[in-house]
């Protein structure tokens, strides 16, 4: 288990974490959730030993394994799928020693060791890793220098995925990822065989893949049992009660410094009056936890304009000649709230920019009301901003006739206080970022607003600021993004973009959840006469291919070495007197070489049976 004793550590002489104590039990899934700026970043370095504790102590069983994603994967030659396998260091080294090791002993060892740490199942499970984070089968064969750096990221998550520390770090890992990415974390979290802990303030994540909470608040740790649901059930509860007995003390102290006004001077009053002083004086003020203030977003709202506010009809888009969309009819009216679903790379980015007249149909009609106006948010553009720069300039670029009272007012009503006004961008937290870009996009009071992964970098109550933000804005709302919680709140109309088209999905989140965790099965099976029956990619059968020629090769390579241990044990000179413990020995050897023979053979096999019946469909 994870032992968290009476820790300290200050920041700069800030105060951030003081004396606080925890116990996470082995194999347990906890979420770690807080306001931004408490530290949660801070605890995982200080469990990883990356920072020297002030006081206290941070202990996890001998020789545990912890692991977590500190950075992206460097843009190498490297294969996909081989940056995944090296992450399991003791695999690769195992294997590495199996080329080279020539006393038998040692080889039956790294035969035994790789069939209990899976080893020879390692591409198929690294492969299904990186499947579920949107990599298919032939990009899973590319370079890491063929991606960019978010989907790097998503290569350095696969990789510590599938190297299974005894304590998994995840610190916010769906700002990476898509909704469909996002929903296949989740399902794999829970079938984690070892401990994890999540910093994120993705609610639909915290209720499905934890069990328990860990709330970092007033520079103390508090564990909550359930998932975020119930912690924030647990924690109103709390509150409720502490602001309660705080309004009971707030009387009392009213009426105690009342008669000590009205009696100090009085000399027959003058001992109650001094009774009363030590009373007040006792009086022990009772705090709530500290609130994140719910700072809201304030939309402008435009004028209403007639129906469609878009219409497309017979309408194709893509890149350089090459169709990605095709046969578009499409139709957006100004109260509409859509949600864009679909796997990655099946074109809801393609879909987004022609809707905000940054690409241009190649055939088809587009129709827009005149004086559409059309705001646009995607994560990149949070990059974008000018580091050197305060929000205040940004603003002025914009507005260079506005005063910079008007200025300031409008970054309040986007949460960004005085002082942040006047920071330099390139100094704002994430979420201060986001803030800014969303009020960017919305400047203009957009009749459509379309917004690409808006929640990344924002907490959970500036989430539900949004949502409230969404609900009272009276124009049309494109969304695309992996937070469940803000497409089940928001959005009233689902589109689904896949296999070239866009067309209404009919069914709900729940029932689009399940259908991407349910595995895909062969279309061919139960209709072998169709038409144009589903088979086997090449990519796939080239994975199989190569599975059965690494099974062969490693029969092989047993089939010598228990030749040698035969070899050996038919020397009459090993049965001489004295050397019957050696001999004895040997025998063993040879009989776990025998055992490792016998699995080998059975999962070439096996593999061999995979590919015949892969290559015959």
């Amino acid at each position: 288990m994870l032992r968290i004793s009476d820790i300290s550590y200050s920041v700069q002489g800030r105060p951030l974490i003081v004396n606080a104590t925890v116990t996470i039990p082995y194999g347990h899934k906890v979420g770690i959730v807080g306001r931004n700026g408490t530290g949660k970043t801070t605890l995982f370095r200080l469990i990883r030993g990356e920072l020297a504790l002030e006081t206290g102590d941070i202990t996890l069983p001998a020789k545990s394994r912890i692991g977590g994603v500190s950075q992206e994967v460097p843009g190498n030659e490297v294969s996909l799928i081989n940056t995944v396998l090296a992450a399991d260091t003791e695999r690769a080294s195992l294997l590495d020693e199996a080329e080279t090791a020539t006393d038998p002993h040692r080889i039956a060892e790294i035969q035994h060791r790789l069939t209990d740490i899976d080893a020879w199942s390692a591409d198929a499970r690294a492969s299904s890793i990186l499947r579920g984070l949107g990599f298919t089968y032939a990009e899973q064969l590319q370079p890491c220098s063929a991606f960019s750096g978010g989907w790097r990221m998503r290569v350095a998550l696969a990789a510590v995925l599938f190297s299974e520390p005894d304590l998994l770090l995840l610190d916010e890992p769906t700002n990476y990822l898509d909704l469909e990415g996002a929903l296949w974390l989740e399902a794999y979290l829970v079938k984690y065989p070892h401990t994890v802990l999540i910093v994120s303030h993705d609610r639909e994540l915290l209720n499905r893949s934890v069990g328990a909470i860990l709330h970092l608040e007033d520079k103390k740790l508090t564990l909550y049992t359930g998932n975020y649901d119930t912690f924030a059930n647990t924690r109103a509860a709390r509150l409720a009660a502490a602001a309660s007995e705080a309004k009971k003390q707030d009387t009392r102290r009213a009426h105690l410094q009342a008669f000590v006004d009205r009696f100090r001077a009085k000399a027959s009053k003058a001992k109650q009056a001094q009774s009363r002083i030590k009373a007040l004086s006792k009086l022990t003020p009772i705090t709530s936890p500290q609130e994140a203030a719910l700072k809201a977003f304030n939309f402008p709202n435009p004028e209403e304009l007639s129906p469609p506010i878009i219409r497309v009809e017979g309408g194709s888009i893509g890149y350089d000649g090459k169709e990605v969309l095709r046969r578009l009819d499409l139709r957006i009216d100004q109260d509409d709230r859509i949600a864009l679903l679909g796997r990655n790379g099946e074109g809801k980015s393609t879909l987004a920019k022609l809707l905000s007249d940054r690409l241009t149909l190649m055939q088809g009609k587009k129709t827009t009301s005149s004086k559409l106006r059309v705001g646009f948010f995607a994560q990149h553009q949070v990059d974008e901003l000018y580091v050197d720069e305060n929000p205040i300039d940004h603003i002025r670029r914009l507005r260079p006739s506005e005063t910079p009272a008007r200025i300031r007012a409008r970054l309040g009503g986007f949460g960004i206080g005085s002082e942040q006004a006047e920071t330099l961008v390139g100094r704002l937290s994430g979420g201060q970022k986001a803030r800014l870009s969303l009020m960017i996009a919305t400047i203009d009071a957009p009749h459509l607003l379309i917004l690409d992964e808006p929640t990344n970098h924002l907490d959970i109550e500036s989430r539900e600021a949004l949502v409230t933000a969404l609900t009272d804005y009276t124009g049309a709302v494109i969304l695309v993004t992996h937070d469940m919680h803000l497409l089940s709140l928001v959005a009233d109309r689902l589109w689904l973009v896949k296999d070239g088209g866009v067309a209404p999905y009919d069914e709900d989140l729940e029932a689009y959840r399940k259908m991407l965790l349910t595995p895909d099965k062969p279309k061919d099976d139960k209709k072998p006469k169709k038409v144009k029956p589903a088979r086997p990619s090449r990519d796939a059968i080239n994975a199989l291919r190569s599975d059965a020629k690494k099974c062969e090769e490693r029969v092989t390579k047993i089939n010598a070495m228990s030749e040698k241990l035969a070899k050996k044990l038919g020397d009459p000179k090993m049965y001489e007197d004295g050397r019957a413990e050696e001999a004895a020995v040997w025998q063993k050897k040879y009989s776990e070489v025998m055992e490792a023979q016998d699995r080998a053979e059975a999962m070439w096999m096996k593999a061999l049976e995979k590919l015949e019946k892969a290559q015959s469909a």
